[in-house]
């Protein structure tokens, strides 16, 4: 099925987007946001029919168990259970509630395999409207247009959101939603609801907390109260009661969860490949991946510091590099990095989205998701090389490139200033620079 699928969506991406190209030439604002609109509805019911005909991955059915186990024990008391038959339940507090209520309505005769997914499609729906809205402040309208319609036909997203579901997206939608509200609107409060709320579903976002702590300072001292002041009192507010009833099984179960033992992705990956020793990939995947995970904070808290205009970009860098040096393997893991990409550049995002793609395609359709073809893993590896260079360039983007808003009245493009040739790349941006 997702053979088929993904063939006739590859075949039809790049007349697609030329098409759009052409058409985005006499674009005013109002009219981009009913064509993203439209293109955001179009990916959510592609999602939303997927998720109705398919039966998903292991990880359907384990949600399924866990939802029944948090319907019976509760979402608070649900990490303290011994769980026979089901993996460790290593999500945050707010997925358990989240699947408290998708288990009520499963109770109504609505299939649970099918509301499973819902949550990753919604997301994706709302990140193709925050991608265009991030986009058009900082280039050309019709890139900002094809920006958007790239996360809402990546098939990337398709897979891990309509097949898979999880609750990647869900985190991911949270963590960009945040440093839009922060940077773009100029709502602290806002965006320290939404920080908070990306890693109450999924913890992968907290690499991205001092990323935006950082940005709210470099707004000056009311605004960095109010985000943390709202982010303080939702976190208290979904983890306190876990926190206060079981502390030492939130910490094994969700704080201290490494990720799986599988080496399909990235550095593990490669390590196996060229016979690095065993004792090293294990300190890899074991007490080492802490090392990687705060080479992502210390870099995205950096282009932070000089560029905190360019937050939502700074978050997305933060997030693909989280995955690029990522010890565990999981296809739904690719979620991290595929809006994201599209946030950072057009080109960027498509190449992500057409090769990894590929790589889901080709790991959902095979035995098992945790069994990857040949094919598969050739394609990964190409995959990470893709990340890796629009990373890169990405971050270069954001380092020379000064974010410019349309005028009030005016139809048509938001422009980019030329490079910041007149100031080194290592000297920080005003913070009167910010967008708004």
């Amino acid at each position: 099925m997702f053979i088929g699928a993904s063939r006739g969506v590859l075949g039809l991406l790049r007349s697609v987007f030329m098409g759009i190209r052409m058409w985005c030439e006499t674009l005013d604002v109002r009219r981009a946001r009913v064509a993203v609109l439209v293109a955001a509805v179009v990916g959510l019911l592609v999602r939303v029919v997927i998720a109705a005909n398919s039966p998903g991955p292991a990880d359907v059915r384990f949600f399924q168990g866990f939802a029944k186990a948090v319907a019976e024990h509760g979402p608070i008391r649900i990490y303290e259970q011994s769980l026979p038959g089901l993996p460790v339940y290593n999500h945050p507090p707010l997925a358990g509630w989240m699947l408290l209520g998708l288990n009520s309505l499963s109770e109504f005769g609505m299939s649970f395999a099918t509301l499973i997914r819902w949550p990753a499609s919604i997301a994706d729906f709302l990140c193709v409207l925050l991608v265009f809205e991030i986009v058009r402040r900082r280039t050309a309208l019709r890139t900002a247009v094809l920006c958007a319609v790239g996360v809402a036909l990546s098939p990337v997203l398709i897979a891990t959101s309509g097949y898979h579901g999880n609750t990647d997206a869900v985190a991911v939608m949270f963590a960009l939603a945040a440093a839009h509200l922060l940077a773009d609107r100029k709502s602290p409060l806002a965006a320290g609801v939404a920080a908070a709320l990306s890693i109450s579903v999924k913890f992968v976002p907290v690499v991205a907390i001092p990323v935006l702590l950082v940005a709210a300072l470099r707004s000056g001292r009311p605004v960095l109260v109010r985000f943390a002041a709202a982010f303080t009192a939702v976190s208290a507010l979904v983890w306190g009661p876990v926190l206060a009833t079981v502390p030492q099984d939130l910490q094994r179960n969700v704080l201290e969860y490494a990720g799986g033992s599988y080496r399909f992705w990235g550095l593990v990956r490669f390590a196996d490949v060229f016979g690095l020793p065993e004792s090293a990939i294990a300190f890899m995947q074991g007490g080492g991946h802490f090392l990687f995970v705060l080479l992502c904070v210390a870099v995205g808290v950096r282009l932070a510091w000089l560029r905190p205009a360019q937050l939502p970009g700074v978050v997305a860098v933060t997030l693909g590099l989280l995955l690029l040096l990522s010890t565990a393997s999981g296809l739904q893991y690719l979620t991290w990095a595929a809006a994201g990409m599209f946030a950072l550049g057009f080109w960027e995002g498509f190449a992500y989205s057409c090769v990894l793609g590929l790589t889901a395609v080709l790991g959902y359709s095979g035995p098992s998701p945790v069994r990857w073809s040949e094919p598969a893993l050739y394609l990964g590896a190409a995959g990470w090389i893709v990340l890796a260079a629009g990373l890169a360039t990405g971050v270069h983007r954001l380092l020379t490139a000064r974010p410019a808003v349309d005028p009030p009245g005016r139809s048509g493009r938001a422009e980019v200033s030329a490079p910041l040739t007149s100031q080194p790349s290592g000297t920080p941006e005003p913070s009167g620079s910010a967008v708004t």
